[in-house]
């Protein structure tokens, strides 16, 4: 297929090394088990651990791509891949007391080097390419993460926690070694501007682009919607008569067909306006909740799942390389760390919020949900038809545009020139 040919080879050898490094990549998922069993902490105790946990590594993608651009992604990527590895490798001989200080640093660091990445893949791929480029890296993470908690599971029962993170250090450093390999240097894909052009920070770029401005707090909002798949919904499955083996088929559902359809549909709409396919992502994530106003049932849920993955499917990559595309070069890092801050800040926000409503009032809870997809939905289609996309400024040495030609001189015009 001709449009994933113009992907960069070295895009494609990144996503090897982000499938193997997810695939080994889910310590992570197993810290409540392993905090109460071999560590023996009580539930409090592990929660908050998996709690500051989780602000480590919202706070990591808020701060990986202004590290970036001042010291150059590919740099903070190596250190931050290298740092996290050195962390979760040491895990098994912490004593317990330091965990509280390893695992937050350790999601901090995974969450730079996740900032870096997207910053680093939107430099190396030039517009008009980068949805396709994001969606091979997510198509790769997404493959990892689907057999990566088995074979967790795996490792865990037969042999021993301590091995995940011994595993996923060692994955994460390998990352740092292949990134070095396969990736050139920052400094021969940085294609830098005049001073000029490199002038005012980043809230003066946003505020010249209204309609990022509005991307953003809707992404936030859908994404505490979307997460509430990980935490009311298997409560309501639960309540329902569902037990775990449904859950866990709804979610093979989801990773199915977003490997199914995640890259096709970012190829096939990847001349669609960014905004409206965004848009309509973000719709569909509301409606997958709404289909459960209508009753409670396998069929619905495998609706309501179907709808939640066309809608990430649509929305995820597609935003990704919108921020990208509209980033001014000198704050490239730090728009792609804010769209991924937002795009993870469920991870801290979906449990407690969704959680709490459950509790007060949960005939609400997928209302609720539904109606603040739609509106996020509504308010990124409202701004795709009011702002016109910035176009980025034509790179250094490129051919100014040629002037319009003269008007074809007519008669009128010849006898005056005479005349003169």
């Amino acid at each position: 297929m001709r449009a994933l040919r113009e992907v960069p080879r070295a895009v494609w050898l990144l996503a090897c090394g982000t499938f193997v490094n997810m695939a080994v990549s889910v310590g992570f998922a197993f810290v409540f088990l392993y905090a109460t069993g071999p560590r023996g902490l009580g539930a409090g105790e592990a929660g908050v651990l998996v709690g500051i946990g989780g602000a480590g590594l919202v706070a990591g993608n808020f701060t990986g791509g202004w590290y970036g651009d001042r010291f150059g992604h590919r740099r903070v990527l190596l250190v931050a891949a290298v740092g996290a590895g050195v962390l979760l490798g040491a895990v098994p001989v912490l004593p317990t007391a330091a965990l509280y200080g390893a695992l937050p640093l350790a999601q901090y660091a995974s969450g730079v080097q996740r900032a870096a990445q997207s910053a680093l893949v939107a430099v190396i791929v030039p517009e008009g390419v980068r949805r396709q480029a994001f969606a091979v890296v997510r198509a790769a993470a997404n493959g990892g993460f689907t057999v990566g908690p088995v074979l967790g599971a795996v490792v865990a029962t037969r042999f021993s926690y301590d091995w995940l993170y011994v595993g996923e250090g060692v994955g994460s450093a390998g990352l740092a070694c292949w990134t070095a390999r396969v990736v050139p240097a920052a400094r021969e894909v940085i294609r830098r501007r005049p001073r000029e052009e490199r002038s005012g920070g980043v809230w003066a770029a946003l505020r010249a682009r209204p309609a990022v401005l509005v991307l953003l707090p809707a992404i936030v909002v859908v994404d505490v919607v979307y997460r509430q798949q990980y935490s009311t919904f298997p409560v309501f499955l639960a309540e329902h008569g569902m037990d775990a083996r449904v859950y866990g088929t709804l979610l093979a559902v989801n990773g199915g067909m977003l490997l199914c359809l995640e890259l096709p549909v970012a190829v096939v709409l990847r001349k669609r306006s960014p905004l409206r396919v965004i848009g309509a992502g973000l719709v569909l994530v509301g409606a997958g909740y709404g289909v459960l106003l209508v009753g409670v049932g396998l069929g619905t849920c495998v609706v309501m799942m179907a709808l939640l993955t066309l809608g990430e499917a649509l929305y995820k990559t597609t935003a990704t390389a919108y921020v990208a595309d509209q980033a001014p070069e000198h704050v490239q890092g730090r728009f792609q760390s804010l769209y991924a801050g937002a795009s993870i800040s469920g991870v801290v926000l979906a449990a407690p919020l969704g959680g709490g409503l459950y509790a007060v009032a949960p005939g609400t809870v997928w209302p609720v949900c539904a109606g603040l997809a739609v509106v996020a939905g509504g308010a990124v289609l409202w701004s795709g038809g009011l702002f016109r996309p910035r176009r980025p400024h034509p790179s250094p040495g490129a051919a100014a545009p040629s002037p319009p030609p003269h008007p074809r001189p007519t008669a009128r015009h010849l006898r005056r020139a005479r005349a003169g």
